[in-house]
């Protein structure tokens, strides 16, 4: 609280240092401009003693009107309106003649009728920066929105405050992409997100839970919000049966992963009754959606491209505090990036180029838009919204998943919360606050980085293929041309090149520290017979390399120095596998069964002391595969709700929980924890982790207000920020990305 206090006290006098300075050089500006208006003596003073002047003018004029103008008005409230009008004029121009009068030396001189255009310039771009730096300011932002929700209930004849309780609570789940269990924990113990902690304390619990193989949002996602990962190897992968190469965050390969889901659970999603989705790459269902890329390919009058964006960008409000938070991001990011190359950090990545802008896009247009979404929803009284917040994981990916960079997303993230929960006070029913995460984020230095060539480059020479000279003068590609003309019985000679086996180039792809080889030509899934016999020094080139952890290739799990396990031989894979955490055996045998696997799947090499594994793409934090965090998301949870159980394995056991709970809404509430003096974490069984926390004083989680119903159909709620909710009260989609 005492750092939150600080951090108010130091932004307001920030706020009144810029005004001043921004009226200091519009009063120079007139006194150049004006001829009746000076700022120095009549010998003349240098250009540092003007601005002297200029900076005592515009802090006594400021002054003035701060103390003195809301007495005048409060005094001349019974003038008739059209005369009080003409005094403003004269009123103000008689406080900057004051304010001139208050300079030393009498350096400051203008004319009457000067001094009221002057005191009227002034007293227009003051409020102009000070509407501006306002609009950056959550508690400005909460009043505005708070005056929208008065006035809303006014329309609809509900002038009192809503009784408590008596609504049925909604279900706001909020998905910190990228944030692992960890990561959260930490935040929480070291101030960086003190309203995470002050919920942890009032009755939230927290538990681990366990990713598919394939730990990113694409297949998280797809599971909790439609029950299904089936059939979801990786981020990207390529699909033989009709040549594409499916990728989770490319619109048309999200709705076709939603249409191959809703076929496989036939159910429509966890949001079909009365639900938003926004900021997601999946629907869920919902009827409201705004940024949803599944549904950003549709083509029609159905589908307003980017309207999620034109609706929030209308407001000019909006627009002006999302713009001055874009253009600090980025500074901020190249800054960051500059001082991580004087330090001399390690890992690195390249950070140029329009990352800034991109890094600046996910970490505020989004967080802003979306943020403004979930909003209108809770004001409309929506029973169920999810909302996907990105600015963690993009950060993450390029500076690493602990630091300075990322601390500061999740200080700024744990302030939109905190704004959700204060808005939620004024919501016509109350709100119960899910936090999750689709997985976590693993560091390490990327395999390009440690090795000298791509993996890419490394499964081309394992097959004899032609690569780059630099990355065949490694030492990974020497070994692996070496390898290929040592399996096909043939001397290395000084500038021989070894020839490929029949067939077209293998198609490699990367989804973090996880890659997927496939081989077009091949009908169906390669066996592993074909492939030796094909390219025969390929399979033992990557099970070899250091930086490979294991493969899967046609039910076998080969690992270094020869290991290999049968999936079908209970106890093998486990073994093998071991390093890599509980359950990744049964991870690895679920994926196995799908029938997009790849001829090759390939895991990077994990380091259990470190937590390091080695990105196949350029990124020093990430996810995709197994080893360390990237595969322990977190699930937070209010106390009346029921406890998800003991473990959760899988995105589709989360969609159950999620599920469970949508239906507890009207049912008996679940008893808190035995009292307790303060929140503590401790660890769960079988490598996840929970919180114990003291029973709340008041019912945890529900933090908005409730009416007896919900808004009629034929009055819809006004919708803040400049129509982020349909106008006509339908149930009109606001889609986009």
């Amino acid at each position: 609280m005492r750092r939150r206090r600080w951090r108010t006290t130091g932004n307001a006098l920030v706020r009144v240092a810029l005004v001043w300075a921004v009226s200091t050089l519009t009063m120079l500006a007139l006194a150049g401009i004006l001829p009746d208006f000076r700022l120095q003596s009549d010998d003349g003073d240098s250009i540092t003693q003007i601005g002297l002047t200029a900076a005592w003018g515009a802090g006594a004029f400021g002054l003035l009107s701060a103390l003195v103008w809301p007495a005048l008005v409060r005094a001349l409230l019974l003038v008739p309106a059209l005369v009080l009008g003409l005094l403003v004029f004269f009123l103000n121009g008689s406080l900057l003649l004051i304010a001139l009068r208050l300079i030393p030396d009498g350096r400051g001189e203008a004319a009457p009728e000067t001094a009221v255009v002057v005191a009227a310039v002034m007293s227009a771009v003051a409020s102009a920066t000070s509407t501006a730096l306002a609009v950056r300011d959550d508690e400005a932002y909460r009043r505005r929105l708070y005056r929208l929700a008065d006035r809303r209930r006014r329309r609809q004849g509900r002038g009192a405050a809503p009784r408590a309780g008596a609504a049925a609570p909604g279900l706001l789940v909020l998905q910190l992409d990228g944030v692992g269990y960890e990561v959260l924990r930490e935040a929480c113990s070291n101030a960086l997100m003190p309203t995470v902690a002050d919920w942890l304390e009032r009755g939230h619990r927290v538990t681990s839970w366990r990713t598919d193989w394939s730990s990113q949002t694409g297949a998280s996602q797809l599971g909790i919000l439609h029950g299904s990962t089936f059939d979801v190897p990786a981020f990207r992968w390529y699909e033989k049966d009709t040549g594409e190469v499916m990728v989770c965050n490319r619109p048309t390969s999200a709705a076709e992963l939603q249409r191959r889901a809703i076929e496989r659970t036939g159910d429509g999603g966890l949001l079909t009754l009365d639900g938003a989705s926004r900021g997601n790459l999946f629907s869920g269902g919902a009827d409201q959606l705004a940024l949803v890329l599944s549904v950003s390919a549709r083509r029609g009058r159905a589908n307003r491209s980017r309207s999620g964006y034109f609706a929030y960008f209308s407001d000019p409000a909006n627009a002006v505090r999302t713009a001055l938070s874009f253009v600090a991001d980025a500074v901020r990011e190249i800054g960051q990036s500059l001082r991580a190359r004087i330090r001399g950090d390690r890992p690195r990545v390249s950070r140029g180029g329009l990352y800034p802008l991109i890094r600046a896009f996910a970490t505020v247009v989004e967080r802003d838009v979306v943020v403004a979404a979930v909003i209108g929803d809770m004001l409309a009284g929506r029973s169920a919204v999810y909302a996907d917040l990105v600015a963690y994981d993009e950060v993450a990916h390029h500076s690493g998943p602990r630091g300075r960079d990322t601390d500061q997303v999740l200080e700024r993230l744990d302030r939109s919360l905190a704004l959700l929960a204060r808005v939620a006070e004024h919501a016509p029913r109350p709100y119960r606050i899910v936090l999750l995460s689709d997985h976590g984020q693993s560091p390490g230095e990327t395999f390009l980085a440690r090795y000298g060539l791509t993996l890419k480059d490394l499964v081309r020479a394992g097959c004899g293929l032609p690569v780059s000279r630099k990355a065949g003068g490694t030492r990974s590609g020497a070994e692996a041309r070496a390898a290929v003309l040592a399996a096909l019985h043939r001397p290395v000679e000084e500038g021989e090149e070894a020839r490929p086996g029949p067939g077209s180039d293998p198609v490699v792809l990367a989804s973090g520290n996880l890659a997927l080889i496939s081989f077009p030509d091949v009908p169906g899934r390669a066996s592993r017979a074909r492939i030796e016999r094909t390219h025969p020094a390929l399979l033992a080139t990557l099970a070899n390399h250091p930086g490979v952890g294991f493969l899967l290739v046609d039910g076998v799990v080969l690992g270094p120095g020869g290991a290999e396990a049968r999936l079908d031989v209970p106890g093998e894979a486990e073994e093998l596998l071991a390093p890599f955490g509980p359950g990744a055996a049964a991870a690895v045998r679920r994926t196995d069964a799908f029938p997009h696997v790849a001829d090759i799947m390939v895991n990077s090499a994990y380091d259990p002391d470190t937590g390091a594994v080695h990105a196949f793409e350029e990124q020093i934090g990430s996810h995709g595969g197994l080893g360390g965090e990237q595969g322990h998301p977190f699930l937070m949870w209010p106390a009346e709700l029921s406890d998800p159980g003991e473990e959760l394995v899988g995105a589709e056991a989360v969609h159950g929980v999620l599920r469970r709970w949508l239906r507890e809404a009207d049912g008996p509430q679940v008893p808190v924890a035995p009292p307790g003096d303060r929140w503590a974490w401790e660890p769960a069984p079988r490598d996840a982790g929970r919180y114990a926390a003291a029973p709340p004083a008041r019912a945890a989680g529900a933090v908005g207000r409730g009416t007896s119903r919900e808004a009629p159909q034929d009055s819809p709620p006004e919708g803040p920020l400049g129509g982020i909710l349909p106008s006509d009260g339908s149930p009109a989609r606001d889609e986009t990305r």
